[in-house]
């Protein structure tokens, strides 16, 4: 799919004739990000002509947040994993699967990581995949709502141990999943709208 903007339509079209008549089709942003010792840096408030101090880690430990949501019903899926390849992809699947609403059909929108592309993926059969271009990150919501979540909980901080880590990751998701309309206002795309009331 070249460009999942203008082919959109189509593939709506397309799954509608597969599916049983009057499924509901979901649409889930899919992706992971690395959280971990070694963190991001983003600007503060501060009073005019001081330099706040922001803690900077040397160390390495890391996890990563595997994330998917579902902006039409303002929820979404996560897996915290050690790594991310296919067997963490495949367990994240799973999860996205129990999240999708009962007797729906789930869109799910990866990147084209390799973990996202490979034949060894077990897609459960609520589920289709319609990847995005490569390198364009822009189309893919989940980015925003990884910047959401580095901004407000997981940015300016010294993790002491792996554990620690784990606990942020929880936290932030648990943090968003828990503010009412967060979600759609943060990964709503007028082109990957299915038509249909949810």
């Amino acid at each position: 799919m070249k460009h999942i903007k203008k082919d959109w339509p189509d593939l709506i079209a397309k799954l509608r004739a597969e599916l049983a008549s009057g499924t509901l089709i979901e649409v889930w942003f899919q992706d992971e990000m690395r959280v971990g010792q070694k963190n991001g840096q983003v600007y503060q408030w501060a009073e005019k002509g001081s330099r706040p101090r922001q803690p900077k880690d040397q160390r390495y430990e890391n996890a990563y947040l595997f994330g998917a949501v579902c902006p039409g019903r303002g929820t979404g899926a996560a897996l915290i994993m050690p790594q991310a390849n296919t067997e963490a992809m495949n367990k994240h699947l799973e999860e996205i699967s129990r999240e999708v609403a009962p007797g729906a059909h789930a869109i799910v929108i990866p990147d084209q990581a390799g973990w996202h592309t490979t034949g060894e993926l077990k897609k459960p059969a609520n589920l289709s995949f319609a990847p995005l271009p490569p390198a364009s990150p822009e189309l893919n919501a989940q980015e925003n709502v990884w910047q959401f979540l580095r901004q407000t909980y997981l940015s300016n901080r010294v993790f002491e141990s792996y554990t620690a880590i784990l606990d942020a990751c929880q936290h932030a998701w648990r943090s968003l999943l828990a503010e009412t309309g967060r979600i759609a206002s943060l990964a709503f795309r007028t082109w990957a709208v299915t038509g249909q009331a949810p």
